[in-house]
């Protein structure tokens, strides 16, 4: 799987099939018609509107897309992988109606062979520096590329990212996303519903004491986890906690398993997919010295939800629920009533 997590935490295959220049693939003209111009990653960016034949990669925004109704206007998709029964649960079974164009990251060539007039993807979620696949290179074979929110470049060339805090990420791939597909109104209606829910819970009885989660993605000989920009420290703020790593300038990013074992975390949250199987990340783990005897591990306090909830995206706030409940259930916060419309849930 060539997504974010993948490509950065278990040091996959990083190269794309099929790369080449921009100059190696025919130009195709902006179809006529109207257009909507939003601002992305900071700067105005000009789509069709309303987009009718998008290719759309990984299921954080396969997931906003699917929650904006919009559905019938995605050409095809890409890197879905695991998450589907998931998604089939909060949206219906219109994400198996979607063509599926690559089980990974998605070469141009793939891309260009369903003649899509928008892309949606983002950086090391599809779009990757020295590839094939970038928004350059789309604006030059003329599709409309889009920069998932979470995944803007600090700054140009080089690989940290993370621009905004990651509520205001989601509201924003949200709004622009609504105003591609011209489901405005359904994309307010999905930030009030954010909204409505970060408010109860942040109303719910706060912890006794500080509770630190720490967010385990994959790990070798390194760990890779989320910092203060990732979609995880939103659940994990939203939940009435704090993040173990919130003091990184980055999305989703290294760390060393020393840090895991500084960090003393009361949980342990995971990300899942099929790079590395939560038994073995959790093999890892009791077979670490210093790691071993956290209190996580010694509790027993594993959140596993899939990849599509931790990373930027609608279903954020469900997986704030998730931790939430998961808080009360192990004694760490007191009773709320607040509950996720759905058990996602894998361990």
């Amino acid at each position: 799987m060539s997504r974010a997590l993948a490509a950065l935490g278990l040091a996959l295959a990083g190269s794309v099939a099929g790369c080449g220049s921009a100059a190696e693939f025919p130009a195709t003209p902006t179809p006529p018609g109207p257009t909507v111009t939003v601002t992305n990653c900071g700067q105005p960016a000009e789509f069709p509107s309303p987009a009718k034949r998008m290719f759309v990669n990984d299921g954080n925004m396969i997931s906003s897309v699917l929650a904006l109704g919009a559905a019938d206007q995605v050409a095809a998709i890409s890197s879905l992988e695991a998450d589907g029964p998931m998604l089939r649960r909060h949206y219906g079974d219109v994400v198996d109606r979607i063509p599926v164009a690559a089980q990974r990251q998605p070469a141009m060539e793939i891309v260009l062979a369903r003649r899509p007039d928008v892309m949606v993807a983002g950086w090391n979620y599809g779009y990757r520096m020295g590839t094939g696949l970038t928004p350059d290179t789309l604006r030059a074979a003329g599709i409309a590329p889009y920069i998932l929110s979470e995944s803007c470049l600090q700054r140009a060339g080089e690989s940290a990212r993370g621009t905004m805090d990651p509520w205001m990420a989601v509201r924003e791939d949200l709004t622009n996303l609504g105003a591609i597909t011209g489901r405005q109104q359904r994309a307010a209606e999905l930030v009030a519903d954010i909204d409505r829910r970060r408010e109860a819970l942040r109303r719910a009885p706060a912890p006794p004491k500080p509770i630190t989660v720490f967010v385990f993605d994959s790990a070798t000989d390194t760990v890779f986890t989320s910092g203060r920009f990732g979609g995880p420290e939103a659940i994990i703020t939203a939940a009435g906690a704090r993040g173990a790593t919130s003091d990184v300038a980055d999305t989703w990013t290294r760390v060393s398993w020393e840090r895991v074992a500084a960090s003393q975390p009361d949980v342990l949250v995971f990300v899942d997919y099929p790079s590395q199987s939560f038994a073995e990340k959790v093999a890892l783990l009791r077979g670490r010295p210093g790691v071993a005897q956290l209190p996580a591990m010694a509790h027993n306090r594993l959140l596993n939800l899939p990849y599509s909830m931790w990373t930027s995206g609608p279903l954020n706030i469900d997986a704030a629920e998730h931790l939430r409940l998961a808080f009360e259930e192990w004694g760490l916060a007191p009773p709320s009533g607040i509950r996720p419309p759905f058990n996602d849930r894998l361990n």
